[in-house]
């Protein structure tokens, strides 16, 4: 059996350029009498509609993938993305966040890819945590809730106010949890296209001191902390 969403967008060449940066290929398209686009990338079969007049930004289509590794995949998206961009973009439309436990898909470390026509696709691993993540300080619990906030329910501005709030009310968090929770702030700066924010909030991570097995534990995060001083 196989099933293929169906999603809106404004230009189906736009679609096109975009997943096939994604490693995806074109299975099948038309121009005439109704805009339509087949792509797929190994099992993941998507189609796409084109609506004259449609607004990316007020779509509301979205799917769920699930694979076998999302680590992987956000990977060879992101090699992608600096292919077609030069970067992988974190704001407006196209963009795409980065894999991150999240505490409404129990603890599941998902990322979510908003393509040009404005959908969202929401991707976690096949198999579930065997058992649910720690909460760990408060400062962590108001990364998770911001998570929510703004990885799956598409509002960065709030959760960019209630790490504003955390981050000035608790200073007694461990570094590494300072460290996170810093990175993702500056990556919603970028997000909400707020340079200056971005700019204090790094200078800020910045003056967090970490030790060697610190460093080596956020590794991934300080990765990312690199490329967005380039965005």
């Amino acid at each position: 059996m196989t099933v293929v969403p169906l999603l809106p967008c404004a230009s189906i060449e736009d679609m096109l350029a975009f997943y096939t940066a994604l490693g995806f290929e074109s299975t099948y398209r038309q121009s005439k009498p109704n805009p339509y686009l087949a792509m797929r990338r190994g099992d993941i079969d998507l189609g796409f509609f084109g609506m004259p007049g449609f607004n990316p930004a007020d779509s509301y289509g979205s799917c769920i993938i699930t694979v076998p590794d999302t680590s992987e995949l956000h990977r060879a998206f992101a090699d992608g993305l600096r292919s077609l961009y030069g970067k992988v973009p974190l704001a407006g439309i196209p963009r795409m966040t980065r894999p991150r436990p999240r505490r409404n898909a129990e603890g599941l470390a998902g990322f979510s890819v908003v393509d040009p026509g404005g959908n969202w696709l929401r991707i976690y691993p096949e198999a579930a945590a065997a058992d649910p993540p720690p909460l760990g300080g408060k400062l962590a619990q108001a990364l998770d809730n911001a998570v929510v906030l703004a990885d799956s329910r598409g509002d960065p501005a709030q959760a960019a106010k209630i790490l504003d709030g955390a981050l000035a009310r608790i200073t007694d968090a461990p570094a590494v949890e300072r460290v996170e929770a810093l990175a993702y702030r500056a990556e919603l700066a970028v997000t909400l296209q707020d340079p200056e924010r971005a700019a204090a909030v790094l200078a800020e991570l910045d003056g967090v001191r970490l030790d060697p097995p610190d460093r080596e534990r956020l590794a991934d995060t300080l990765a990312a902390v690199s490329e967005l001083r380039g965005s």
